[in-house]
């Protein structure tokens, strides 16, 4: 029940594992990531996911919570540098990764804000939740190697997003999920 109007294309992209949502409604999900999918499930798990980012407004509220960090490192910076005494720079780049590192704080917490709503989504639309557990394992596994440390990412790693959806899985459903929900 949302003012927006929900379009869900495919990527002809066969290669790029990854999904994601435009203010407004646009979802978009790649052929690479399609491919492994082992469940209807798991699509819905991908797509509640995507749809709850635009209903939670994450794409807008990141960019103004980007422009108020990126005002107050500005203001840092400035505050730091001193023309005239070179070691100066660093505190200033130092204020400028502090700044990075609290946006991709906002996203990680976004994305665990995506999956539980997408918890929900899922059931709502006759799927079982716990379908989103396996599709983790795949973007774990298709990721093996290439993940930065959690804290320098703007996504949760796989693991500990799995953790928190079996919270939400308990949250949402306190006397176990439901018989009738398609994997």
């Amino acid at each position: 029940k949302t003012p927006y109007r929900y379009e869900y294309h495919l990527l002809h992209d066969p290669q790029t594992i990854n999904a994601f949502a435009l203010p407004g409604g646009q979802i978009f999900i790649t052929a690479g990531l399609l491919k492994r999918l082992k469940s209807e499930g798991q699509l819905a798990g991908v797509l509640g996911h995507e749809t709850a980012h635009v209903v939670a407004r994450h794409s807008a509220e990141q960019i103004a919570k980007q422009q108020l960090t990126q005002g107050l490192t500005g203001a840092a910076v400035i505050a730091a540098y001193d023309p005239n005494n070179p070691s100066s720079r660093h505190s200033a780049q130092v204020a400028a990764l502090i700044g990075n590192l609290v946006n991709m704080k906002f996203g990680r917490d976004d994305e665990l804000e995506a999956d539980r709503y997408g918890v929900r989504f899922m059931a709502e639309a006759g799927y079982d939740p716990r379908s989103m557990i396996g599709l983790m394992k795949i973007l774990q596994a298709a990721a093996q190697g290439r993940n930065p440390p959690e804290f320098f990412s703007t996504h949760p790693n796989p693991e500990n997003r799995i953790a928190k959806i079996q919270q939400a899985i308990q949250a949402e459903f306190p006397n176990g999920v439901p018989p009738n929900l398609k994997e």
